[in-house]
């Protein structure tokens, strides 16, 4: 089978589209045919060895040391069970199928086997590939921050980078549960996320975002380029800071902070659970939520998704076209 592979970290051009061997499921696995899997930033952090201020050593022992355990990136796929374990009762061959693989990652392939209990459903009805493989990562992260930080009906929310793929997804699941809903975002932007359910915008490109008056129940960046120290006036008392990208000191400091001040921080990684993803299947079906998709690359273009994903001008979910037709 056809994979995208990479021996060693660096830039987008150390993926090399290649052949490697089919995967076996084994009993508990299905083995998936792949027709769409999303190129998203941590795929790319992961590529380049590019994580938060001190937790270089950490990634290397999780990834690889020299070289990458893993040499197959890709965490979302949307795609058909093509073989099944002799033990699997939850699906069938020809079932359609999207989630995630997490750290496991390997999605970038025409197969990839995953445990039958892992974070995958069965795909909406009218759903194309394009637009399941996009729900996962967005969908599940901002779903895991907002439900650790018990997020209620008619709070406020300031969403940083609200038109990415966690802060578009944040956006929505906000609007789901009752909350008023600020974001944050550039001026091509504003119409796209205000679609998306927004009650308010802020253009950073013309206001400083810290200085918008007023404060709010939770302030969710999804950058990176926030801390506690920049937002504590924003946040009203009781409030939660969620940080879905935190540097080491960060993630030190939480505890002194819950201990000194009248204030949440919220950080580290998110959960991948089954049930998230039926969730989200839920609420597409249902219409309450929606995939948003920036680009589509055919497979062999991983370079060059990979390039524009590193810009950081993404907005919503960069697609890669695994099956011809999909």
């Amino acid at each position: 089978m056809k994979a995208i592979v990479y021996e060693t970290y660096g830039p987008p051009q150390v993926l090399q589209y290649r052949d490697v061997p089919l995967p076996i499921p084994k009993d508990h696995e299905l083995r998936i045919r792949v027709h769409a899997t999303a190129m998203t930033s941590a795929d790319g952090r992961i590529r380049a060895l590019n994580v938060p201020r001190g937790f270089g050593c950490i990634s290397r022992l999780v990834f690889g040391i020299k070289k990458p355990k893993q040499g197959i990136l890709g965490t979302t796929f949307s795609g058909e069970v093509e073989a099944i374990g002799k033990a699997v009762t939850q699906f069938k061959i020809g079932d359609q199928i999207f989630g995630m693989n997490g750290l496991k990652m390997g999605c970038y392939a025409e197969y990839v086997c995953l445990a039958e209990t892992g974070a995958l459903a069965l795909k909406p009805d009218g759903l194309s590939h394009h637009e399941a493989a996009a729900l996962p990562f967005g969908g599940t992260t901002a779903l895991d921050f907002l439900k650790r930080a018990q997020l209620k009906q008619g709070e406020t929310i300031l969403v940083n980078g609200a038109s990415g793929s966690v802060g578009s997804a944040a956006v929505q699941w906000a609007k789901i549960w009752g909350a008023e809903v600020t974001a944050v975002c550039s001026t091509p932007n504003l119409e796209r996320v205000k679609a998306l359910g927004a009650d308010h915008v802020v253009d950073y490109t013309q206001t400083n975002l810290l200085s918008i008056p007023g404060t709010y129940d939770l302030v969710m960046d999804t950058v990176g380029n926030l801390n506690y120290a920049q937002t504590q006036h924003l946040l009203a008392s009781g409030g939660r800071l969620l940080l879905a990208v935190a540097t080491l000191s960060e993630m030190l400091s939480i505890p002194y902070i819950h201990l000194t001040r009248r204030h949440r921080v919220i950080a580290g990684p998110a959960v991948e659970r089954a049930e998230d993803i039926q969730h989200l299947a839920d609420r597409v079906q249902r219409g309450e939520y929606r995939a948003v998709i920036d680009r589509v690359y055919a497979f062999e273009e991983i370079v060059a998704a990979h390039e524009y994903v590193d810009t950081g001008r993404k907005r919503g979910d960069v697609i890669l076209q695994v099956a011809t037709g999909s």
